[in-house]
């Protein structure tokens, strides 16, 4: 009898141990204008395009990218050492525009389709990774700007990282608003 009590209790245990895992999960922060992009120091507000939180276990503020290719590039990063409890990017198929990506469309990374390769630059100047709920909505995108869509997940390091491999950081791509 008190093998199978021990048996429950252990099941039960574990069974609350993964609702933890999934209450630990947090939503979406609105972005605010004094959020600051986690590289540059500067406001994330201020730059167009799609943007990017990071949720880190432990911590209760998110990390702030002002484009969606520093928050890949981050996941990169050989010094990071937290670890990840959510992802959340801008949904450019929710967003107001290129120019207002809104406080509040966020989704999480990984439900989402990405364009790549684009000559739509980020907020930074920079290659931009450009999610998109509706995949409609990314092919329409790569028909006006070129580029393909890729997963979350198949997002290349080389492409947020250029300068590995010996590849040059191309230059921004200035006039590029809208």
């Amino acid at each position: 009898m008190s093998r199978r009590f021990a048996i429950a209790a252990l099941l039960a245990l574990s069974l609350s141990a993964c609702k933890e895992d999934i209450a630990a999960v947090p939503d979406p922060i609105p972005m605010t204008d004094e959020a600051l992009g986690h590289y540059c120091q500067m406001f994330v507000a201020d730059h167009a395009g799609p943007k990017a939180q990071i949720h880190l276990r432990g911590h209760d503020a998110p990390m702030w990218f002002s484009q969606v290719s520093d928050a890949v590039a981050y996941l990169h990063d050989p010094e990071r050492d937290a670890e990840i409890a959510a992802i959340y990017v801008t949904d450019m198929s929710r967003a107001e525009s290129w120019a207002i990506a809104g406080e509040s469309a966020w989704a999480p990374a990984g439900d989402l389709v990405f364009v790549i390769e684009s000559d739509r630059p980020g907020g930074m100047g920079v290659p931009e990774a450009i999610p998109y709920s509706d995949r409609d909505e990314a092919a329409a995108f790569t028909a006006e700007h070129g580029g393909r869509i890729v997963a979350w997940d198949a997002i290349p390091e080389a492409y947020v990282r250029p300068n590995l491999d010996g590849m040059p950081v191309p230059p921004p791509n200035e006039g590029a608003e809208g």
